[in-house]
């Protein structure tokens, strides 16, 4: 059985709109509290966001459940009771907006007396306790489209907030240079960018990716070999380290800076020799680890108990190929043929040309950004460019906020197609043109309104800082779902972190206003 949230208070508990929050603090905390808080505390909010918290449901689970009826969501009325919806969606916030891992937040949701009580617990009576692999199931219950829905409606709550009348409110900036009082007008200017979330990997080459994927069909040979009671893998530790010795041999050998012939055919006949090496070595065991997997599906085991090492033998197979056309027949292996991560099978070699920076493994995403400083829409890039997702963007993003009119691009966003198409969506498209500028071009990029717009562009690298700021320096989550679900969360909790930011601005400009001129000079 579960709930979104427990309309039943306990004794002692707190309400969650009586929580004081401390206002002066400038750690992260307070900020996210106070817009989780404001979600919670107004009420159409709420039943729009509980309605979509209502969507995550685990599927079943259970002995002598068929493949199709572990596919089936489980029934939320029957059952034991599981986290509520609520403080999943908290716990995952924190999370994301404090950059910090699982063990952190397993601290804080069991001794942190605050964030209990946005929990939901007494400080007193309740020693509820949280156990981390709970927080780990629960937090990945959540998928990319929820947490896209749930940001939509804390964007749209940030809007109501920073479009109030100035005596309602403070300042409220509206671009990175400068700041003016609200505009009234329903427009909203965007600012769109991309960036490389990186995954998290090691630097790869051929032979520690094939020694990563052996090393692995050996262990979980070793795991079929146990559970089916088969031979060939009591020494398992001992082959792992017999295939590492040779890895090391071949990963040490350098080809030789002399300018004589000789050496450097001797030494390259010796680097070839300890590829060798390593490449038999690695077969013999990939070798033993298939006739081990044949072994125990005559045995009856399942497709799900032996995919993980169908999957590393494929590996193996691969890059045993890809490393003797390297190094034994001196072939130039493609791009589009490698591989850079056994386990994030989804990383990309990514080279932006940035300073000090000549490459980066991950994923790039591409963020839209408004003038409020909310991140409206975000998009995972697998293997495209900028310039194949800009009018893609911008049609979901006014799928979502129609009242987008203007968008600022850079350079990288351009092509003629993307300059034509931009403007059948858009009011004022700040695109700029590679290469030599036409008249009209001129023309266009010379007008002071896109000189303007163009200027106040540079601030989504501020948006992006923040979310670097706010988990997307690095993603921890395994596999491509679990990334696009780290990179959806940690939009919505930068989004909340912004809300409770205008929350905390607006109050202290309330109190700043109730003092007056006399006890402030004081």
């Amino acid at each position: 059985m579960r709930t979104v949230k427990n309309p039943q208070m306990s004794l002692g508990q707190v309400d969650i709109a009586d929580i004081e929050i401390n206002l002066k603090s400038r750690d992260d905390i307070p900020q996210l509290l106070l817009g989780l808080q404001y979600i919670y505390t107004t009420p159409e909010l709420r039943d729009r966001v509980f309605a979509i918290l209502e969507q995550v449901i685990p599927y079943r689970s259970g002995q002598g459940l068929s493949e199709a009826e572990r596919q089936q969501p489980a029934d939320p009325r029957r059952g034991r009771p599981g986290l509520e919806q609520w403080k999943i969606l908290v716990l995952g916030v924190l999370r994301l907006g404090l950059n910090t891992d699982y063990d952190r937040i397993h601290e804080l949701a069991n001794h942190h007396n605050t964030i209990r009580q946005m929990l939901g617990h007494s400080d007193w009576c309740d020693d509820t306790k949280y156990s981390l692999q709970r927080i780990k199931d629960n937090l990945r219950l959540f998928t990319p489209e929820l947490f896209d829905q749930i940001n939509q409606e804390v964007v749209r709550a940030g809007h109501a907030l920073v479009k109030k009348k100035p005596n309602a409110g403070p300042t409220v900036r509206s671009d990175s240079t400068a700041a003016a009082t609200v505009d009234h007008s329903d427009k909203l200017r965007g600012r769109c960018d991309s960036f490389v979330v990186e995954t998290d990997v090691h630097f790869p080459t051929d032979i520690n990716l094939l020694y990563d994927a052996i090393r692995k069909a050996i262990e979980e040979s070793h795991t079929l070999a146990k559970h089916y009671d088969l031979p060939d893998w009591r020494q398992y530790r001992h082959n792992i380290r017999r295939l590492k010795q040779q890895y090391r041999r071949a990963q040490q050998l350098k080809r030789s800076t002399s300018q004589d012939e000789n050496k450097q055919a001797v030494r390259e006949q010796a680097i070839q020799q300890a590829h060798q090496t390593y490449l038999d070595l690695a077969s013999a065991y990939l070798g033993k680890s298939e006739r081990t997997l044949k072994q125990a599906l005559d045995r009856g085991a399942l497709a799900d108990e032996t995919q993980p090492l169908q999957s590393y033998q494929a590996y193996a197979r691969l890059l045993l190929d890809q490393i003797e056309r390297r190094v034994i027949r001196s072939e130039t292996i493609p791009h589009a043929e490698k591989i850079f991560s056994v386990f994030e099978p989804h990383t990309e070699w990514i080279s932006k040309g940035k300073a000090g920076v000549p490459v980066e493994l991950g994923l790039r995403v591409c963020v839209m950004e408004d003038h409020h400083r909310f991140v409206l829409h975000h998009l995972v890039m697998e293997k495209q460019t900028d310039d194949k997702v800009a009018v893609d963007m911008v049609t979901e993003t006014r799928r979502r906020f129609p009242e987008l009119t203007v968008t600022s691009f850079d350079k990288g966003f351009h092509s003629p197609a993307n300059q034509k198409e931009l403007k059948n969506h858009l009011e004022q498209v700040i695109l700029p043109k590679k290469g030599r500028l036409s008249a009209a071009d001129q023309a266009r990029e010379g007008s002071n309104a896109f000189k303007q717009l163009r200027h106040q562009h540079s601030a989504v690298e501020s948006a992006i800082n923040a979310l670097e700021h706010n988990g997307l320096d690095i993603c921890p989550d395994h596999g491509l779902d679990g990334f696009k679900r780290y990179v959806a969360l940690a939009v919505v909790s930068r989004n909340i972190k912004r809300l409770g930011a205008i929350l905390r601005q607006q109050a202290q400009a309330k109190e700043k206003r109730k003092r007056g001129p006399y006890q402030q000079a004081a």
